[in-house]
């Protein structure tokens, strides 16, 4: 997969969540596609959302802006939104961004979907 190429998998979980797998790139180019999906989401009254970025190789600041924005947005509507993550890149970029401790960050699907052992900061 090129760096602009952004691949979207979608499903509903047992507990009712709908989970945004993504692979590749969540940067200035993919964003509006990852935006679009999120807002209509919501817009259709899915307010639990759990996005998978263990296959995201690149996220910029465009990306995690778009994931700044859902988080609100499910906030606004009383839901909950929770990040997937593997220790590395994107693990770290959250950490210096301070992000880790806005957002519900876990390990694999089955932790965020039960809320236990969320990620904390390491800085």
């Amino acid at each position: 997969m090129s760096h602009d190429e952004l691949g979207i998998e979608l499903k509903t979980e047992d507990g009712g969540a709908l989970v945004f797998k993504l692979r590749g790139s969540l940067d200035l180019a993919t964003a509006p596609t990852v935006r679009a999906a999120l807002s209509e989401a919501t817009e259709k009254g899915s307010n639990d959302l759990i996005v998978d970025l263990t296959q995201i190789e690149f996220l910029d600041s465009t990306g995690l802006g778009v994931l700044i924005g859902a988080h609100r947005r499910a906030a606004e509507r009383g839901g909950a939104f929770r990040l997937i993550v593997n220790d590395g890149p994107i693990s770290r970029l959250l950490n210096i961004t301070g992000l880790i401790a806005v957002f519900c960050v876990y390990h694999s699907i089955e932790d965020a979907r039960s809320e236990r052992d969320r990620v904390s900061a390491t800085i």
